[in-house]
């Protein structure tokens, strides 16, 4: 059955035209992004959903979408969905960061001049039949110094337009390094430097804890005075009532703003000054950007509901259709490994340790991860995904490490978990062999070659003669038909195990009679999906 998605804001015809080219059943019903109620009502029949900003993703929509497996915002900002619950539903979002960023670094740059020659009073000015040529004295962009906060992707744009103007363009960001910035030809400052020296400074960085009031008053009043401050970025990294009163006091000579606090902005203390231009978050409201984010969210659904590529993610690792294809076979074997792990521990887990050894280890070891956990959490909870296995980890209080290393042995590439309980530590490892199945090669430090069946038994033994007899036997006693079996072992007489497969799930009655022989130290009956 073809995917099912659902379109409730306003998006392009073409781009709901590309769910339809790829095979994709789509409902274009951009009513439902303003009516909740209608949303959580229908939302259980879709397997995607795509939107603007109208619609809200709240946690009561969510309750109701039973086969909702991605959600994709079309533009970058995506506080209108709540991503904490989209992801315990196991629920990918997607967004997508690229669309506009010409388009918000353009707006960016308009501001600036808008703010410098006091453009939008001046325009008032004149159509009020005024000619109040000297009452707005402006300044010149070129040669003043520009204070970039934030030099990712927006912010680097802004950084090449404002060269371009014949700018000093100074930087300050945690994350841009030494070699970028003499790349970018920006001098790269600490944020009170910056403040210092800057004419203008524009704001380029997302709302996040950390930045959320970073331009407080204290900071505002490092300003240079006369400085000019933009931001098309977010609303409430700056405090705005604090840059009204610098305003005021003329430390701040303008500022022009695209984003406020509170949206829709209808009141705010920068209303009503001079030189304070002010826009009604049109950052991305560009016909090329509108129609580029649209385009772009279509295909990323897309490629995501029919060849499993992930990209732009805010919740899972993103992993490309060329991964998708080759990493297959290790996401399964992940899966598996996980698998084991979960049904053989009953008690609580403290922590997970992945090693990735050889060719594993240059794979995209964050989905691996997330394969591998989703894997061990099934067993707690069946509606475990790979979205939501690691955020429930960390809610358990799991602490889970990954560690990398060159290939060791005569595998080209494996993986081994290791799972820490109050009690014991239990580990599995595995590979991926030419023919693409997983198979298990080491479990309790012996080593075996075993392929993975959808029912299988694993036993603990010392290595004595009559072990397989037994087994056969008594299995054969409870009509259990053993269709293969692999044996491994420490050394002779020592540590034995055995994995048998066999047709159909064990009964109870067998386990127990197994492990009423007394020969066993384990008998774990398992289930894998090996579909």
């Amino acid at each position: 059955m073809a995917p099912k998605v659902l379109v409730s804001d306003k998006l392009s015809e073409t781009a709901v035209q590309i769910f339809r080219d790829r095979g994709i059943e789509v409902d274009f019903r951009p009513e439902l992004g303003k009516d909740k109620d209608k949303l959580a009502e229908v939302i259980g029949e879709y397997d995607g959903l795509a939107i603007r900003s109208a619609t809200k993703v709240t946690p009561k929509i969510l309750e109701n979408a039973h086969k909702l497996k991605v959600i994709g915002r079309a533009g970058i900002g995506t506080d209108n969905i709540d991503k904490d619950a989209a992801s315990k539903k196991g629920v990918i979002v997607m967004n997508t960061p690229f669309g506009n960023m010409i388009t918000t670094a353009e707006h960016a740059i308009a501001m600036m001049f808008a703010v410098a020659r006091q453009i939008p009073e001046a325009s008032e000015s004149t159509h009020a039949g005024k000619w109040e040529k000297s009452k707005f004295m402006g300044v010149e962009l070129t040669g003043k110094t520009l204070g970039v906060i934030g030099a990712g992707n927006i912010g680097g744009i802004v950084c090449d337009r404002a060269r371009g103007l014949k700018m000093k363009v100074i930087a300050y960001d945690p994350f841009l390094s030494e070699e970028k910035a003499q790349k970018m030809q920006v001098e790269k400052v600490e944020l009170d430097d910056l403040l210092k020296r800057s004419d203008f400074i524009t704001l380029h960085v997302p709302a996040t804890d950390q930045t959320r009031g970073m331009l407080n008053r204290a900071a505002l009043e490092k300003t240079k005075p006369g400085v000019r401050i933009i931001n098309c970025a977010r609303g409430g990294l700056v405090d705005e009532q604090a840059l009204a009163d610098l305003l005021k006091s003329g430390h701040v000579a303008g500022a022009a703003f695209d984003v406020f606090a509170e949206e829709p902005a209808v009141e705010n203390p920068l209303f009503g000054l001079p030189n304070v231009v002010c826009t009604p978050h049109l950052g991305a409201a560009t016909t090329e950007a509108q129609e580029n984010v649209a385009l772009q969210v279509a295909e990323q659904m897309a490629n995501y509901l029919l060849t499993g590529a992930v990209e732009n993610a805010l919740n899972m690792p993103s992993v490309t259709a060329e991964e998708a294809k080759i990493m297959g076979p290790w996401i399964k074997l992940t899966d598996h490994l996980g698998s084991f792990i979960g049904q053989m521990t009953d008690e609580p887990i403290k922590a997970i340790n992945i090693l990735y050894d050889g060719s594993a280890a240059e794979m995209n070891l964050e989905a691996l991860n997330c394969s591998l956990i989703a894997g061990i959490m099934k067993q707690i909870n069946p509606d475990v995904n790979m979205v939501s296995a690691p955020l429930i980890a960390r809610e358990r209080g799991v602490k889970i490490s990954t560690t990398n290393q060159e290939q060791s042995g005569v595998f080209e590439g494996y993986v081994k978990v290791t799972v820490v309980t109050p009690n014991r530590e239990r580990s599995i490892a595995g590979t991926v062999f030419s023919d693409g199945k997983p198979r298990f090669i080491q479990i309790k430090g012996i080593n075996i070659e075993a392929e993975i069946g959808e029912n299988m038994i694993y036993t603990t033994n010392n290595d004595v003669p009559g072990i397989i007899g037994t087994l056969g036997q008594t299995l054969g006693e409870h009509g259990v038909n053993i269709a293969n079996f692999t044996l491994g072992r420490s050394a002779s007489r020592g540590d034995a195990i055995a994995m048998l497969y066999v047709d159909e799930p064990v009964p109870a009655t067998a386990v127990d009679a197994l492990k009423a022989t007394g020969k066993f130290g384990q008998v774990k009956p398992l289930q894998f999906d090996i579909a």
